[in-house]
């Protein structure tokens, strides 16, 4: 795939993750867009599933929204602990997978 044409695929998913994530928070931004090939060294766009995971800070936690590579497509900052897992369950209860390995975030 051109490095353009998943650019172009990869800023919908993160336009979709960044409104799926602002139904639970209100300061989602948008995140990674591309991923490198696991196989060739070539760009792709993030992949289209999407998990709720978080990241622990120094300012507190990052809620993403990831995919299954863990790249973050959506974030969301800073949140308490008691916070994040009240966002992160009700995330769950809609029916969002827990990511629970490394998260990939822009930082």
């Amino acid at each position: 795939m051109q490095y353009f044409q998943a650019l172009k695929i990869g800023q919908q998913r993160i336009r979709d993750a960044t409104a799926l994530l602002k139904r639970y928070v209100e300061n989602a931004m948008p995140a990674i867009a591309l991923r490198e090939s696991k196989i060739d060294g070539v760009w792709e766009p993030v992949g289209e599933e999407n998990y709720v995971g978080a990241v622990k800070q120094d300012n507190g936690f990052i809620i993403c929204i990831c995919d299954n590579d863990g790249n973050a497509k959506a974030i969301a900052s800073w949140y308490n602990e008691r916070d994040k897992d009240i966002i992160i369950e009700k995330m769950k209860k809609d029916g969002l997978s827990l990511y629970t390995k490394k998260i990939k975030i822009p930082l």
